[in-house]
């Protein structure tokens, strides 16, 4: 009698099943045409082939979104008049910065809480939304171009449900000295707000993208947000974002780049919000001589949970990139840092140096640092170093013998620590404004 082999039934969780209802009613209202439907439906069919990763997957090892996802919330409808009056005082923190704000609530634009008189010459900026309706050229030609090439349930989940976000395009050798700063916040109850933009920086030009997000606590929402940035031969581009999102959300954050040619790209994220939350980093060198500083600070208190996922490739010669990270973790709060650095054969004379350090204030706190060096080629100056541990005692005990109280002595050596990747921001505004977050954080652990 030959052996009979029972067929193998993958058993979906309730999250994915919800997600391919959702999917299934969404898909026919949401904004594009045939082309852009057939490139949601590929992306939805990744997530369905992969579906909500766990610890076995190498990249998602110590965030596990199956656990961390139990259910899949509904897509967040339009907002209305409560919520876009709710939502008008957002962003106040960059209030006095001299920013360009775009308004999104629930992931929708808000042209009535929006600036967009008066763009600087060379500056285009439109919703996404109706950018994907047309479609524009940029949307039919780069949108999707920079998604990684391993699977990424993350961004496929965004490509298929992305609903607005902002087109962003820099002509050729223009200069935006204005940040534009796209505001995210949320409003209501539990949903799910998805939002991709888009930033074409042409030769010669510059920009300054500002993201932040922000809701409300005790409310379990999700928010699922993705930009590419295209930024061409002797291009300039500084990210910045601070992700405050309220105390129960679920917060998942991808950012693409390619580097042209002497491009020279600039990130700093801070992350202080949501009680789950994942930034991914991908830039990819393109052209010779690009340059990137990425730089990300985290802190953590309560059950938090934040992981910092990043690769950079360099596949043209004299590249150079500076990655620098800090987090700071208190009660049973946990953080993680995979970093990865690739160094293609023909990529030559890159010089790239990858750093991770951890305060944990509380002996329940956990970090994870994975950071990774893959080098094809043989003339390159590459390293990385990861630190984990308490504060230093020495330090202390200087502060304190010059009559510094405890916690002040404490908050004076995490701003210190923090500062050094905050610096980077060059807006002084924006960095001004960070630097609030980070003494509000500790005046609130006080």
């Amino acid at each position: 009698m030959s052996a009979m082999t029972a067929p193998l039934r993958v058993v979906k969780t309730p999250a994915e099943e919800a997600l391919a209802e959702a999917f299934a009613r969404a898909k026919g209202t949401l904004p594009g045409g045939r082309a852009l439907t057939e490139q949601r439906e590929a992306a939805f069919r990744d997530f369905e082939k992969e579906g909500l990763p766990n610890r076995r997957v190498e990249d998602w090892k110590y965030t596990d979104l199956r656990t961390f996802m139990r259910e899949a919330k509904p897509l967040a409808p339009l907002p209305g008049a409560a919520d876009i009056e709710a939502a008008r005082n957002a962003g106040a923190a960059f209030a006095t910065a001299g920013l360009r704000r775009l308004t999104f609530v629930n992931g929708a634009f808000v042209p009535e809480l929006s600036d967009l008189s008066d763009l600087e010459p060379g500056l285009s900026i439109m919703p996404m939304s109706q950018a994907l309706a047309g479609p524009h050229p940029f949307v039919r030609e780069r949108l999707g171009r920079l998604v990684p090439q391993r699977a990424n349930v993350a961004v496929a989940l965004n490509t298929a449900f992305m609903t607005d976000g902002a087109l962003v395009h820099v002509a050729k050798g223009a200069t935006v000295k204005r940040p534009i700063h796209l505001c995210f916040v949320h409003h209501g109850g539990g949903n799910l707000a998805v939002d991709r933009s888009l930033l074409v920086v042409d030769e010669g030009a510059s920009a300054t993208l500002i993201k932040s997000f922000e809701g409300p606590h005790g409310v379990h929402y999700q928010t699922n947000t993705a930009v590419e940035i295209f930024a061409a031969d002797g291009a300039e581009v500084r990210v910045d974002r601070l992700q405050a999102e309220g105390d129960a959300a679920l917060h998942l954050s991808t950012l693409m780049v390619e580097l042209g040619r002497k491009a020279k790209l600039s990130t700093m994220a801070l992350t202080t919000g949501g009680a789950v939350s994942r930034h991914q980093i991908y830039v990819s060198f393109k052209g010779d001589h690009a340059e990137a500083t990425v730089r990300g600070a985290n802190l953590l208190r309560n059950r938090q949970h934040a992981d910092t996922t990043m690769v950079l490739e360099h596949g043209t010669p004299h590249g150079t990139s500076r990655e620098l990270f800090k987090s700071v973790l208190d009660d049973e709060s946990r953080g993680v840092f995979q970093g990865k650095i690739i160094v293609q054969p023909h990529a030559q004379k890159v010089d790239a140096k990858m750093a991770s350090h951890a305060i944990l204030l509380s002996e329940t706190a956990e970090m994870d640092n994975k950071p990774e060096l893959e080098i094809f080629a043989d003339d390159v100056q590459c390293g990385h170093g990861a630190t984990a541990g308490a504060l230093n005692e020495d330090l202390l005990f200087y502060l304190r013998a010059r009559g510094i109280p405890a916690k002040e002595a404490e908050s004076l050596l995490i701003q210190s620590f923090v500062g050094e990747a905050i610096e980077a921001v060059e807006h002084e505004g924006v960095r001004d404004v960070l630097a609030e977050v980070v003494a509000g954080w500790l005046a609130a652990r006080q």
